[in-house]
């Protein structure tokens, strides 16, 4: 039997898969996550009070984007299971139910004024910090084994089947650097504020950052490693489907081999950034002022990336006219 990689001959790329049912929770989720966008925007026009220097609701307003694009994402992957649907289910409503919980608290944060993550000052900030650092926990867990469960259900086009794979791998691998802040750093420990974590390396939380983001613009911020992976999950996918949309325009994207290679290399060329940004934000180093070695590291991969697209797309070229002259 020939392997779906091995075809060299153009073919139209299958039709967008169909989940059989949206997580119904999953998208409740989303559904009430897009009213709270609109809330915390208007919330951050109308309510001037900062906390560590930004709009008290530019978080909330981030994490409620971010947590509507992501049940989205999850609740379209969970229908497209077929075996082990129902472990998946029940993984998308703990998903669903975490995230709200997380959301709740942050949410609650800016509202009274303080901030969410690390705060341990009082008893009942500390709790609320416990509960969140569980949900967020048990998101990732949970995330992983929809993975799990995704890998197991692969389609008949390889190039998709990596897509979400490589998309659920680094996403959870992002996730996963979100631990990277919750320890106390140094300073914390020599004079404990009731502040056990941080986002920033090298310098304190709540310095000059970039507008709305507010990635510190001094130091290393591990926030930008833990978003870029998060979203690897929506963005390889993505990045697949304009292939499958421009192949019908380019012949040699209708190739099964040339739209496999290519979400190969810029699934490792996202991992490499990924890879890139961390030792970045490690060493104590601004995303805005690059070192020589962060950026070479990174001009090599793009470089990389560029030569390895060429030559795949040389080599499908010439197996398309060699298809088209028998």
């Amino acid at each position: 039997m020939t392997s779906p990689i091995a075809i060299s001959t153009p073919t139209v790329p299958p039709t967008l898969p169909r989940p059989d049912r949206w997580h119904r929770a999953l998208i409740g989720l989303a559904v009430v996550m897009a009213v709270l966008t609109v809330a915390t925007g208007v919330l951050a026009i109308v309510d001037p009070r900062e906390i560590l220097g930004q709009n008290a609701w530019f978080k909330p307003l981030k994490f409620v984007l971010s947590t509507a694009i992501y049940a989205v994402t999850m609740a379209w992957l969970i229908g497209q299971v077929r075996r082990f649907r129902r472990p998946a289910e029940v993984l998308g409503t703990v998903i669903a139910v975490a995230l709200l919980v997380e959301i709740v608290v942050i949410t609650g944060a800016a509202a009274a004024g303080t901030t969410s993550h690390f705060n341990i000052t009082t008893p009942l900030n500390g709790a609320l910090w416990a509960v969140m650092g569980g949900s967020i926990a048990v998101v990732w867990l949970a995330s992983a084994a929809v993975g799990i469960t995704v890998a197991l259900n692969p389609g008949p086009d390889a190039a998709r089947n990596l897509a979400v794979r490589a998309g659920i791998t680094l996403g959870i691998v992002g996730m996963g650097l979100a631990f990277l802040m919750t320890g106390p750093t140094a300073e914390q420990l020599d004079d404990f504020q009731g502040v056990a974590g941080a986002h920033a390396v090298g310098v304190a939380d709540g310095g000059p950052g970039l507008p709305f983001l507010g990635w510190s613009t001094e130091g290393g911020d591990l926030r930008i490693p833990h978003f870029i992976g998060l979203h690897a999950l929506q963005t390889i996918p993505l990045g697949l489907l304009a292939l499958e949309l421009l192949s019908r325009r380019v012949p040699v994207l209708r190739v099964p081999r040339v739209r496999f290679r290519l979400v190969l290399i810029g699934a490792l060329a996202f991992a490499a950034m990924l890879g890139i940004v961390t030792w970045q934000a490690l060493i104590g180093e601004p995303i805005v002022r690059p070192s020589a070695p962060i950026l070479l590291a990174g001009l090599a991969t793009a470089a990389g990336a560029v030569v390895a697209v060429g030559a795949v797309l040389a080599v499908g070229v010439r197996a398309v006219r060699t298809s088209d002259d028998r």
